[in-house]
């Protein structure tokens, strides 16, 4: 009995997680991603500690977003950076720095004004706010050595649309501009009648194309071209590229510090824009520096060759309607040639989710009808 006692102390007193081997232990934390969630694994123990650098597949999400200019006035996620100037922000986030010293202090090395994850104390990526120490995602991933999928989230989108007006863009980038679609509508109108419909259609589009007859034949209606719908799809267009290439911009310190990069994405929890970059764009960008614009904080963006298509009024299959539809698939025009072999209908047609991959689909049937914009 006594030895039956004793073998019961021996077992309760052995920690049986510890006999997980440390790849399943890190596959669990591939699966959390999230870095704030992974800086409070790293606080538990030392094994985490040690582990949560090696994780491959990490997901930040920025809570704010402060203005060099005004570092005192964050934006939080309630509120709307307006214009697309993301090139003049600094991505911060905050809620995971004291964990991370905490464990410096405890189970790192003692080195001065160093911290496990943080970095240099006094780094130019570390901003003190109302008590609260700001860090870049640059500083906040410096200790992670194995990354191989990277997700970066905005709080918002950076484009300041009015209510009911739909735009969302999707670019690929490798030292420069790879690809850009844009799709847009003057207004949504949900196919449930009992939910707030979103109809908000300043250009009255759905309405003005009897004049021409364009309708008819899928081309665009004359009057498209003089109540200024021409003119917001271009604005849109142009806000588009630059809040892509600012995005891209920022990006540059961390493709060249992790090597072991295969994809990375840069989005907003809007879901109004998505950077994504590959393996073979991300070797591209270290080997072949970006272009920087002269007059903001972004990657220049190159001569373009543009296809665009329209419709007035598009209806989807699950009933919703939108209004001046637009898709515009964007190429920089020294690659128009060169990737002709690519099917366009493929990086077209899986540019967005549904129900916007549809419309897609549908807006590539109709009339194509191309321009060209400068580098700028």
């Amino acid at each position: 009995m006594s030895s039956f006692g004793s073998d019961l102390t021996s077992s309760s007193s052995i920690d049986h997680f510890d006999l997980l081997p440390d790849s399943l232990i890190l596959l669990i934390f591939n699966r959390i991603g999230d870095v704030k969630a992974l800086g409070r694994c790293g606080v538990v123990s030392r094994r985490f500690h040690e582990l949560v650098p090696q994780v491959e597949n990490v997901v930040v999400r920025v809570d704010c977003v402060i203005s060099d200019d005004d570092s005192s006035s964050p934006v939080g996620s309630s509120g709307k950076t307006r214009g697309p100037l993301l090139g003049l922000f600094r991505l911060v986030f905050s809620g995971l720095v004291k964990p991370f010293q905490a464990l410096g202090q405890l189970l790192g090395p003692k080195r001065p004004g160093s911290g496990p994850i943080t970095g240099a104390s006094g780094d130019e990526d570390e901003l003190d706010q109302g008590g609260i120490t700001h860090h870049s995602p640059t500083q906040v991933l410096k200790n992670f050595s194995e990354i191989r999928s990277l997700r970066i989230e905005l709080p918002s989108g950076e484009l300041g649309i009015e209510d009911g007006v739909l735009l969302k863009w999707r670019a690929d980038f490798g030292s420069t501009l790879d690809n850009c679609v844009i799709l847009g509508a003057s207004s949504v109108i949900s196919a449930n009648p009992s939910k707030n419909s979103l109809s908000l259609d300043n250009n009255d589009e759905s309405h003005s194309h009897g004049g021409g007859g364009g309708e008819e034949n899928g081309s665009i209606p004359e009057s498209f071209y003089t109540n200024g719908g021409l003119k917001l799809r271009v604005v849109w267009t142009i806000s588009s590229l630059i809040a892509a290439s600012a995005r891209h911009y920022l990006l540059q310190p961390i493709i060249s510090e992790h090597k072991t990069l295969d994809s990375l994405v840069l989005t907003d929890a809007d879901g109004q824009g998505v950077l994504s970059m590959n393996r073979d764009q991300l070797e591209e960008l270290r080997v072949k520096p970006l272009s920087a614009s002269s007059a903001s904080k972004r990657t220049l963006v190159p001569a373009l060759n543009m296809r665009l298509w329209y419709a007035p009024s598009l209806e989807l299959p699950d009933g919703t309607v939108l209004k001046g539809a637009t898709l515009v698939a964007i190429r920089p025009s020294e690659q128009a040639g060169a990737k002709r072999e690519v099917s366009e209908g493929a990086w077209v047609s899986s540019a967005f989710e549904e129900p916007f991959g549809t419309a897609v689909k549908m807006l590539v049937k109709r009339r194509t009808y191309c321009l060209e914009m400068n580098s700028f």
